[in-house]
């Protein structure tokens, strides 16, 4: 089987895998010369909600923020610090625990993104 043609995007080893290399996104060799896949083509941020997996407790999910993973975890940083809750860094997304949603739209539109709510 050939490699490149396999279409890994996800090991339930090593998670997001990236499509070109085939190697997990934090072990992207291609995201150091810049093409590595893309968070968000229409660079917009999307700020959803999410309970999913999380016994009913919500949590607010910022999507598309282009970086590498120590931009998303300064940027993290300052919106838990805004919303006064914890929150992670995983799989290129950043979750903040509650909802938070108004807040962060207002807050990253201040840092300068193309931010909008998605969901209900």
């Amino acid at each position: 089987m050939n490699k490149k043609n396999s279409g890994l995007v996800y090991s339930s080893e090593w998670g997001k895998m990236c499509p070109d290399c085939e190697k997990p996104i934090a072990q992207c060799a291609c995201r150091k010369t810049g093409c590595a896949a893309p968070p968000c083509k229409d660079g917009i941020i999307r700020v959803g909600r999410e309970t999913k997996g999380r016994k009913g407790a919500g949590v607010t999910v910022v999507s598309g923020l282009p970086g590498s993973e120590d931009d998303l975890k300064k940027i993290a940083g300052e919106l838990k610090k805004k919303c006064g809750a914890g929150g992670a860094v995983k799989d290129g997304q950043i979750e903040i625990q509650g909802e938070h949603r108004d807040r962060l739209v207002a807050e990253l539109e201040k840092m300068g993104y193309r931010a909008k709510r998605s969901g209900g």
